[in-house]
């Protein structure tokens, strides 16, 4: 038996043992200090020679932040961008995690109490009743996995506590919102439970004038449910657990065309849509109407021995499971033309087991992990023949006949195409394709940390982490030959395949059919993945860091379907080398009774640098565009200004661009990063005093500001945002002792018009489209509390 394969049994017993990572309680500390669990031991924020941004529950409901998109307008070098909650983009430092595809991994961590839960279209989290979210910045493997390539995020959620306790919210605002959330938490020191829930809706903020849907786009309706158990049966034993549920029923994401016109008038991202969809959607892409249907299943066994005098050992066990359907309109126009759905599933499983030390002059942990996921993302086409092609390659006009794909009034014209090339022997011939990608990813990894402190003032750490991966991907693709071209006269069939040989074959160009098998492929890797810190006390109050460490992003077990030389389907591998990121920073961060800060500087250089392509059969495509750097600063400050008026601004800076002179992949270089701003900055204070007996006013306006964004590489001003401001305000009253509680809140005040995103799909076959983001919202909130 060979030394892995006596690790891998290794790690395969451990998954018997009850389980989850080092635990901290609610999270505390004055001002914006609170205790986090970065290293897997409890410090203040202050005390972590990494870069982290700590916010805690309290923070957030004083922001107003109700999810992680607006969370992340107030984190220097996060950017979140949530399409849908079937496709967030999770941005740290310029690098992006989105992809849908099963065969690939993601490159940004996403954490829930202790398990990743990366997976993009599984990783969508309600962010109600949270104790904290931690935000760690650059690649700390020893601490968050293969995921955390360049960091990781964090969530915790409240833990159940002694004593009874309880709140309730509903809130009613703009655009028919309706909110009503709250938890129940009972219990003593032995055995204690908790129970949140949430539940969102919202009409759509895009009209949609199709008459074939119901609702308007980016309409809500968000479920979120959690029970919580925790059982201390001693003060050497503390073990929680967590089940979650997460559902969705959303309306269609407004891919709004920038070139085909609606019955309002020409194409405008701002303006309303008129997305047909599919007549055939129920049955051909598994959903009448446009939207989402998403659910997620999260369960998690946390356990913390703590034994001997100094040592603790921690696990965690997790299972997270998804299933989504979401149809959307690709080409952003009332035109049976490009009709997609996207059918994703998945499962994962994660265990990890720590042993930590801690003494006067040494602190480390050791331990193992093991993670696999099992997934699929499935993407039907809905069409009609005569419309596609007038739409994508307007082939009526060799024959003279002006047959625009949309007019001003919203009709179809191209609709008429497959009726006059048959005489009207057909006047629809509606076509379908299929294609999926599945992955499955088994992980194991042994990992060791250790922190010397030689004196009071220095604190020197290096971990190192080794792991290996075995990937395996399938595709399947069915792709039926279209019909049209054979009931055309034979000069005219001529014509029309030498104007488009793909023909022949599909009707979607680039779709292969793997005649009714399933291609599968897989490969094995490894790494080794260092970190290295250093953390210099200058005073009480003033502390230096350092840092150097190494991320990667996994290589791509990367399967299609291409024709060889004599027109057969064959499997089209490619595997995709793996992206590694050498990360080095440092910086200050102070802590005085009333001012907490932090300055830090990092540059980093990747090789083998990752981009998805988006294809004209619909999917994309992951490449690699060579070498890149990112230079940056990030600096947060909060004052203490008066025990009623607390400040704060923050702000980064990030110079992310793929190197200039690209040989490997020319067409990219000097490109910044997709969706990350060069600077981003966020700004406000927080009044909070009585003004009367038992009466307390709380007001927090506040501004966030981003530069240019560019939504694809390489780079386009087209398909970009121009720097946007948006103004925030959420103030109220709490009376009877803090017991009841009157807030209103408005987000966007100033119904500044900016865009979400740009390109999508619709762009891989020359018409983008563009999605808008949220107007002006507000409403009003009021809670009862049980303390």
């Amino acid at each position: 038996m060979t030394i892995r394969s006596s690790l891998k049994l290794t790690l395969l017993a451990g998954t018997t043992l009850a389980a989850i990572p080092a635990h901290a309680e609610e999270s505390e500390g004055i001002g914006n200090s609170i205790v986090v669990t970065a290293q897997k031991f409890e410090q203040r924020v202050e005390d972590v020679p990494i870069t982290v941004t700590a916010t805690s529950g309290e923070r957030m409901e004083q922001l107003g932040v109700s999810d992680l998109d607006e969370l992340s307008n107030y984190v220097p070098g996060l950017n979140i961008q949530e399409q849908s909650a079937n496709n967030p983009g999770i941005v740290i430092r310029g690098i992006t995690s989105d992809s849908g595809s099963a065969q690939q991994g993601p490159r940004v961590t996403l954490y829930y109490n202790g398990v990743d839960i990366s997976r993009s279209r599984g990783s969508y989290q309600a962010v109600y009743d949270l104790d904290r979210v931690e935000v760690i910045k650059g690649p700390q493997a020893t601490l968050f996995g293969t995921a955390s390539a360049v960091g990781a995020i964090s969530l915790v959620s409240a833990k159940p506590q002694p004593g009874v306790s309880a709140e309730l919210t509903g809130g009613l605002g703009n655009f028919d919102y309706r909110l009503l959330r709250g938890h129940l938490n009972a219990g003593n020191d032995v055995l204690a439970g908790r129970v949140a829930f949430e539940w969102k809706t919202r009409d759509g903020y895009v009209k949609n004038l199709a008459a074939s849907q119901d609702d308007d786009l980016y309409a809500l309706d968000n479920l979120g449910l959690r029970g919580s158990l925790r059982f201390t049966p001693g003060d050497d034993l503390t073990i929680d657990l967590i089940g979650t549920f997460d559902r969705q029923r959303n309306g269609g994401t407004p891919f709004i065309s920038g070139n085909f016109p609606t019955a309002a008038g020409a194409a405008n991202p701002f303006g309303d849509a008129q997305l047909g969809g599919s007549p055939l959607s129920g049955s051909v892409l598994g959903k009448d109407k446009l939207g989402l249907d998403r659910e997620v299943y999260d369960a998690n066994l946390t356990a913390e021995w703590q034994f001997a005098d100094n040592w603790t050992f921690t696990t965690v066990n997790g299972y997270r499971e998804f299933d989504s359907l979401e149809t959307f309109d690709a080409d952003g126009s009332a035109a049976w033309f490009l009709e997609f759905a996207e059918d994703a599933s998945g499962w994962q499983f994660s265990h990890e087991g720590r042993f930590a030390y801690e003494g006067m002059n040494l602190r480390g942990s050791f331990g193992w992990n093991y993670f696999t996921e099992d997934g699929r993302q499935s993407v039907p086409f809905s069409g009609e023949e005569g419309t596609f092609l007038q739409c994508l390659a307007n082939i009526a006009a060799a024959a003279g006949l002006n047959l625009p794909c949309t007019a001003t009034d919203g009709s179809v014209p191209a609709s008429q195409l497959t009726g006059l090339l048959t005489g009207g022997a057909v006047t629809q011939l509606p076509y379908q394709s299929r294609f999926e990608n599945q992955g499955q990813n088994d992980s194991y990894s042994v990992f060791a940390d250790v922190t010397w402190i030689p004196t009071d003032a220095l604190e020197l750490t290096a971990g190192l982490r080794y792991l290996w991966e075995d990937r395996q991907s399938g595709y399947f693709a069915s792709v039926p030959v279209p019909v049209l071209p054979g009931l055309l006269p034979a000069d005219m069939r001529a014509a029309l395949l030498a104007a488009m040989p793909s023909l022949a074959f599909s009707l979607v160009p680039g779709q292969v059919d793997t005649a009714g098998q399933t291609y599968s492929a897989d490969d094995s890797f490894d790494a080794w993945l260092p970190r290295f810190n250093a953390l210099y006390r200058v005073s009480p109050d003033v502390n230096l860091y350092a840092t150097v460490s190494k991320g990667r992003r996994s290589p791509v077990v990367q399967l299609a379907a291409t024709r060889n030389a004599a027109l057969v389907s064959v499997p089209r591998l490619q595997i995709v080398p793996e992206e590694t990121v050498w990360n080095y920073e440092g910086g200050v961060k102070v802590a005085t009774g009333a001012v907490q800060g932090s300055l830090g500087v990092y540059y980093q250089t990747y090789s083998g640098f990752q981009v998805s392509k988006r294809q004209d059969d619909g999917s994309t495509r992951t490449e690699s565009a060579g070498n890149a750097k990112n230079l940056g600063v990030e600096a947060e400050l909060f004052v203490q200004a008066t025990d009623a008026v607390s400040l704060f601004i923050n702000g980064a800076y990030a110079d992310a661009k793929i190197d200039e002179d690209n040989t490997l992949a020319p067409a990219y270089s000097g490109a910044r990063f997709r969706l990350q701003p060069k600077f981003q900055m966020a700004a406000g204070f927080t009044v909070d005093t009585m003004i009367a007996n038992d009466v307390r006013f709380f007001a927090t306006p506040s501004v966030t500001h981003r530069s240019t964004i560019f939504f694809e590489l390489p780079n386009s001003a087209k398909i970009s945002q121009g720097p946007v401001t948006l103004l925030n305000l959420r103030a109220g009253f709490a009376f009877a002792d803090d017991m009841i509680e009157v807030a209103g809140f408005m987000r966007n005040m100033s119904n500044e018009d900016y865009l979400l995103d740009a390109g999508n799909t619709g762009g891989a076959f020359g018409f983008p489209t563009f999605i808008p983001a949220e107007p002006r919202f507000y409403g009003i909130e009021l809670t009862a509390r049980l303390r």
